[in-house]
């Protein structure tokens, strides 16, 4: 009888291990998202100070792929700014979904502590 218990016992302790591993990793992988999105935002802040500089006049180029398009300024400042919401709406949902997995490891740590108290 106790061996099967202990057996209940490692075979959940492994699944939670598991879990807190699993939800841990992609913590650090929302991190990395989110760190690489906001640096997406700032460099297209940068670039729209800049082109505000600029006269209207100005020839302006974007790029596709290997090459550039002649694009008119209004055109390069406005995909700027669309780069920028976007990076942001992103941002967003990547951080309330960190909140979540950094609640849910809460629960797995929490759980595998009431596991070990439990086998002692």
């Amino acid at each position: 009888m106790a061996s099967k218990v202990d057996m209940e016992l490692k075979k959940a302790f492994v699944e939670l291990q598991g879990k807190q591993l699993e939800t841990s990793q992609k913590i650090k992988l929302h991190d990395i998202q989110i760190e690489s999105l906001k640096r997406n935002k700032q460099h297209a802040t940068f670039t729209e100070r800049e082109i505000n500089t600029l006269e209207d006049g100005t020839k302006t180029y974007e790029s596709v792929g290997r090459m550039f398009l002649l694009t008119p300024l209004p055109d390069v400042k406005e995909h700027l700014q669309i780069k920028q919401t976007a990076a942001e709406e992103k941002i967003k949902v990547l951080e309330s979904n960190k909140t979540y997995l950094e609640g849910s490891l809460v629960e797995a740590t929490n759980a595998l502590r009431e596991l070990v108290q439990q086998k002692r």
